[in-house]
């Protein structure tokens, strides 16, 4: 097990996969959770009509890992499936079907050494799979795209949204217009470009102390959330605030909190948060776990403009 802390892997130096083409490999599989079958099944049938040889992977149906019912599969068989992905040089990109919980338990047994002689591979996904994204920026360098997922309702649904799934597609091909997000400008200042760290609050505030963690020196840091009360939002950040994630930081994107009630109280914790760290400070971007979701190319540049109060990113640089 190789769990020393790599010097390499700053948010301004990670390296782009290639995008995707026509008939590309795309391996889905399940890290964290267990995917409701005909979501997934919608999912996998929207991804296959867009045009790419999805192949699922061993473990992607299982169910309760060693015993735990919140479990997509036992450890060893959800990692050998990431694994194997990320070693075949077919594979082009590895798709996360869902989040839920369980990626953390995956990370200290990754070959890391083996994986770091390999050129990177797209990684998507959102949610528990923020352990992830930060552990590949840090120990092999890599941008990852922060996306939805084709066993969640957005993507795989009976209702999907159409715009996640165009932003996915543009975001994995390369193609499209930049993906320019509105919100609210929560403290003012100038626009800031710079590469895009964060995620999941929970799941960064788990990451602290651990060898993938990474700060946000340098970047932009986008933030959000699910089903977190406000006092918890208020843990979150003074831990991230106190163990110097923010450290650095250019400015600050918040997107989605769902769930997280009373609102008022979320969005007045936001506030008291916001005036701590003095930085631009935009909320209310469409990223997250709300119903229309943004892919977002973590590791690589965005701009975030409080005058406009948007967050803008070019699907690829």
């Amino acid at each position: 097990m190789n769990t020393s802390d790599p010097v390499g892997g700053s948010a301004t130096s990670l390296t782009m996969p290639e995008p995707l083409r026509p008939g590309d490999r795309v391996v889905v599989l399940a890290p964290a959770g267990p995917v409701p079958r005909d979501r997934l099944d919608r999912g996998l049938a929207w991804l296959r009509a867009s045009g790419f040889d999805v192949v699922e992977a061993a473990a992607l149906r299982g169910r309760s890992g060693h015993g735990l019912p919140f479990l997509a599969g036992d450890d060893d068989r959800r990692r050998h499936d990431l694994v194997t992905a990320l070693r075949d040089p077919d594979v082009r990109a590895v798709v996360a079907a869902r989040g839920g919980d369980g990626t953390p338990r995956l990370l200290d047994a990754m070959p890391w050494d083996e994986l770091a002689a390999a050129p990177p591979t797209i990684v998507a996904g959102l949610s528990d799979l923020t352990c992830l994204h930060q552990a590949l920026a840090r120990r092999l360098g890599w941008a990852t795209l922060w996306s939805p997922m084709p066993g969640t309702a957005v993507l795989g649904g009976t209702a999907p949204d159409e715009w996640s799934r165009a932003g996915l597609l543009a975001a994995l091909t390369g193609r499209g217009d930049p993906l320019v997000l509105a919100g609210q400008t929560l403290v003012d200042g100038p626009a800031v470009t710079a590469p895009l760290v964060g995620g999941t609050l929970a799941l960064l505030s788990a990451m602290v102390g651990t060898p993938g963690h990474q700060r946000a020196d340098g970047a932009i840091a986008v933030l959000e959330d699910v089903g977190e009360r406000p006092y918890r939002i208020e843990r979150f950040l003074t831990h991230l605030l106190r163990a110097g994630f923010f450290d650095g930081c250019r400015g600050i994107a918040v997107g989605d909190l769902v769930d997280c009630e009373p609102a008022d109280q979320t969005m007045a914790v936001v506030a008291d948060f916001a005036r701590r760290v003095a930085l631009p400070v935009v909320v209310g971007l469409s990223f997250g776990h709300g119903p229309r979701q943004a892919s977002l190319w973590l590791g690589r540049p965005a701009t975030l403009d409080p005058a406009t109060a948007t967050l803008s990113q070019a699907p690829r640089p």
